[in-house]
């Protein structure tokens, strides 16, 4: 159901249909436990390592619902059985450099046959625009279901660029995972890809207040990539 995100409160898991763009926005006890957790300031990058790897599967999870299967039939050692396969081409799991890797483990333990492309992008703390450093991605990618790991949708600008570089390179649709996610970002992704006609989802554990002024999510988790490896 299509509802007012920045008027209604989130009280269970639900879709956010933003013309061309979901978000889905998953409300679980377990999700919400490891996301305080991940928050608190106490918490040390080795636990923080390992929470988030765990947190990105739950949210993976729900991310994959929509994967391409194809009918299989297999034998059990009663009878046949009907079931599923993943379809082919196998999705690509992408994350954004550097934070992203801290997803990355949690996302393939779920999906272990996808393929993994990386993108190496940074946030210019002056304009707040993404500026790409680093690709490892197919030339093509038609037909291609992507998943983007991102823990921090913050402005919006990295990720939308990134979603953008696939659709570039053919991919048919793309899901974005990320741990938290402001309402300013998820107005620009919307921004961006209304009449781009390709289907994008963003998956997140929780919608925050607002960003600050230095393009920080309030009341966040700190920056990502320097909680999950320290400040380099």
């Amino acid at each position: 159901m299509a509802v007012t995100w920045l008027l209604v409160p989130f009280t269970r898991s639900q879709e956010i249909a933003l013309a061309a763009m979901k978000t889905l926005v998953v409300d679980h006890p377990l999700v919400a436990h490891k996301l305080t957790a991940l928050r608190d300031v106490r918490t040390d990058s080795p636990t923080f390592r390992r929470l988030a790897d765990e947190l990105v599967t739950l949210l993976a999870y729900e991310a994959t619902r929509d994967v391409r299967v194809v009918d299989a039939t297999v034998s059990t050692p009663v009878a046949p059985a009907h079931g599923v396969r993943l379809a082919r081409p196998a999705p690509l799991v992408v994350p954004i450099l550097r934070a992203g890797l801290g997803m990355l483990d949690g996302m393939t333990r779920l999906l272990p046959t996808a393929e993994v492309g990386f993108l190496g992008m940074i946030r210019d703390e002056g304009t707040l625009k993404a500026q790409t450093y680093a690709t490892r991605l197919p030339e093509d990618l038609s037909g291609r279901q992507c998943y983007v790991l991102d823990p921090m949708l913050a402005t919006g600008g990295t990720l939308a660029a990134a979603i953008q570089l696939l659709f570039e390179r053919g991919a048919e649709d793309v899901t974005a995972i990320c741990l938290l996610a402001a309402p300013e970002g998820l107005a620009y992704m919307e921004q961006v890809f209304t009449d781009s006609g390709n289907p994008v989802r963003v998956v997140t554990a929780a919608l925050d207040e607002r960003l600050n002024e230095h393009g920080y999510i309030v009341p966040g988790l700190g920056d990502a990539g320097d909680r999950l490896y320290g400040v380099v």
